[in-house]
């Protein structure tokens, strides 16, 4: 809340309303036209997504009027996941929603936008959280929202607000739409890469079809000629498992300073996560030097799920010390004459690789791959200088996504500190807008 603004209920300048039932309304009774429906689940990042809604007929429609959505209206979900807010800022066509949503639409003296945003505050994430907290069936009635305290600056004041959140979002979706673009051709990339590789020229080769001529039949279809298909054992130095059972247990653990323990939670696809960190004593590592990790090693998970795939590979970064690890992770080191880490990383996660994982996978609720099935993944491997090529590529690819993720985490970062601070009036909207 303000010191500065008059603080009045939600209800003195914006009409609440929402949909008692829905009259028997079936989804056998949707459409393949006319009226849309809005549901919580077209709800994303305060946007309505049109594409997804389903229709209804115009005698459905008109049956609640009083729900009918116009530009200029503000939408959230009271029930189900509560609290998704999004704007009308146009209509495609006619739209109304259905019993899971509710209808907010500000007088003259309240500007919509800036409403918006008040809802995707701290202010009422705070009523979400009691909210659900608080029931086990989470629900937002009208008159949660009618009595709803907000601060009301002027309606100049109130614009200028929006007109500054407004383009700080614009700024993150731009960039979030950047980022999707560049994994798209990141992985497009890998797959030409991991498939056909690049000639003497840095070029990609042309596909099967278009010169036969440059490639050969493998156990893994067609590869290009000077490629090899090598199983993970063949092309491996070594490969271990982290110690077995009471050789490496938490109580091992130990502040800094300490040797890292690698760990499940460090091993994502295609990067280590070095958020989660654990260590043990120099003495302990030293006991277990069979299983040190070096920078350029590869580690693949040997347990996981949908989210966090089994088989998931990774490098060990080459900036940080030595290392020992885990049970369920496997360190893998490659033969410097026949592949590099990050060339076997790259393939381990990518389709034809993970066809074989999924082959040898065993759980229901974690899957794990052992040791020895892991051995037996074939691989398609290219001569060491076009690996190196090819990672290199890659590698450019990677420090652009980085560029940009790290750009987005920090508008969003700004875009909260400053949210607070106008919606309170602790910083004045004025300069923000020279």
């Amino acid at each position: 809340m303000s010191d500065l603004w008059p603080v009045e209920p939600l209800g003195k300048h914006t009409k609440v309303k929402a949909r008692i039932g829905w009259r028997g309304l079936a989804s056998s009774e949707y459409t393949d036209d006319g009226p849309l429906l809005v549901a919580g689940k077209h709800v994303r990042d305060g946007q309505v997504d049109w594409t997804s809604c389903d229709h209804i007929t115009e005698y459905r429609y008109r049956e609640s009027m009083e729900i009918a959505l116009e530009p200029g209206d503000v939408i959230l979900t009271k029930d189900g996941t509560i609290g998704r807010v999004a704007r009308i800022d146009c209509l495609p066509g006619k739209a109304t929603l259905n019993g899971t949503m509710m209808l907010l639409r500000p007088g003259e003296q309240l500007d919509y936008r800036y409403l918006f945003h008040v809802l995707r505050g701290s202010q009422f994430k705070r009523l979400i959280d009691d909210k659900v907290s608080g029931s086990s069936i989470p629900h937002i009635f009208q008159r949660d929202m009618v009595l709803l305290p907000i601060s009301l600056p002027p309606r100049g004041q109130q614009v200028a607000i929006a007109d500054v959140l407004d383009a700080l979002d614009i700024t993150i979706r731009q960039t979030e739409a950047i980022i999707q673009k560049f994994e798209q051709v990141k992985q497009g990339l890998l797959h030409d890469l991991l498939t056909r590789g690049i000639d003497a020229n840095g070029e990609l080769r042309p596909r099967p079809k278009e010169a036969p001529h440059l490639y050969k039949e493998s156990v893994l279809g067609w590869i290009p000629r000077k490629w090899e298909a090598r199983a993970v054992d063949q092309v491996s130095e070594s490969i271990v498992d982290g110690p077995f059972g009471s050789n490496l247990k938490t109580e091992h653990y130990v502040d800094l300073p300490g040797v890292r323990v690698v760990r499940l939670q460090n091993i994502g696809i295609g990067n280590y996560d070095d958020n989660e960190r654990a260590f043990v004593s120099e003495q302990k590592a030293a006991s277990l030097n069979r299983n040190e990790v070096s920078g350029g090693d590869v580690l693949v998970a040997a347990l996981g799920d949908a989210r966090y795939p089994v088989g998931r590979a990774c490098c060990y970064p080459d900036d940080l010390p030595p290392a020992v690890n885990k049970a369920d992770c496997f360190r893998l080191r490659p033969r410097n004459d026949l592949a590099i880490g990050a060339f076997v990383m790259r393939s381990l996660n990518g389709a034809v690789a993970r066809r074989q994982i999924r082959g040898f996978e065993q759980g229901v609720t974690m899957q794990r791959v052992n040791i020895g099935n892991l051995k037996r993944i074939v691989l398609a491997l290219p001569p060491v200088e076009e690996q190196e090529s090819a990672c290199a590529k890659l590698a450019s690819l990677d420090r652009t996504l980085a560029t940009n993720v790290a750009y987005l985490l920090k508008s969003r970062e700004q875009k909260a500190g400053l949210m607070d601070d106008l919606l309170t009036g602790r910083v004045c909207v004025a300069p923000l807008l020279d």
